[in-house]
């Protein structure tokens, strides 16, 4: 009897992950509208400075008036995007007083709760929780669904929060979905985006407008990347180099040993 009650159980064990293991297929090729893709690369640099500060710019533009960056400071910005405090005191600073404090905001939480159903959340570390694949994705993928509060949708997250901040660059598109049935699962997919109304830049350029914004998320999810990058290298070369003496003298010490 024990040995039936275990056969059961590997067998529903088994059936249960044979049916993760199949959604969690079927899941990749809906998103991507059965091998059409809407998910592209970012290829941000956070090397590149000049992008670092055309997505700064962006990011007090369109983004800060919801969305905080508390671990950011505007004198520390300053410095490592290569401008003078007085530059980010004229470009970059709309509310706060001094350059020693934090990109915050002046909403209240529970203002933002109350407006869009959830706070808006503060972007210093979401580059690194979500990716820069992620976010610059999501900034693409914004659709028109009448149904939504705010009368959009996105592809990357579905029923967002977020209002469609950046219309008037990207435009106003809808969302063209097809049911398909595999193996007897019908499902509905993405298939393309159909222009409704153009905007003030073209497909190329606000592409290039949002791996700015999402460059700029990159850096400040980790201000010291490149310096731990380009330092991780110096110490695998030290380990390289030292790895080889260590074996030359074990080679020496032990070369009378048989």
């Amino acid at each position: 009897m024990v040995s039936n009650l275990m056969k059961n159980s590997l067998r529903s064990g088994l059936a249960a992950l044979a049916g993760a293991l199949a959604l969690a297929a079927a899941l990749p090729a809906a998103a991507s509208g059965g091998g059409g893709g809407f998910q592209q690369p970012a290829n941000n640099d956070v090397s590149n400075v000049a992008s670092l500060q055309r997505g700064a710019r962006n990011f007090v533009n369109y983004c800060q008036g919801c969305h905080s960056a508390k671990y950011v400071r505007y004198n520390q910005l300053a410095k490592d995007l290569g401008m003078t405090e007085e530059q980010v005191i004229a470009n970059l600073m709309f509310g706060a007083a001094k350059p020693t404090e934090t990109m915050d905001i002046a909403m209240r939480p529970a203002d933002g709760l109350r407006w869009f159903g959830i706070a808006p959340p503060d972007l210093s570390l979401m580059a690194r929780s979500k990716g820069a694949d992620y976010i610059f994705n999501f900034l693409r993928t914004f659709y028109l669904d009448p149904k939504r509060p705010a009368g959009v949708n996105n592809l990357t997250l579905p029923n967002t929060a977020m209002p469609h901040v950046l219309w008037e660059l990207q435009g106003l598109r809808t969302a063209v979905f097809e049911e398909e049935e595999h193996d007897g699962i019908r499902r509905v997919v993405f298939r393309k985006f159909e222009e409704v109304a153009p905007g003030k830049l073209s497909p190329a350029e606000f592409d290039e407008f949002a791996r700015d914004t999402v460059n700029f998320l990159d850096y400040i999810a980790e201000p010291m990347q490149l310096k731990r990058q380009s330092l991780g290298v110096l110490v695998i070369a030290f380990l390289l180099v030292f790895g080889i003496f260590a074996y030359l003298l074990k080679q020496e010490i032990w070369k009378d040993v048989k």
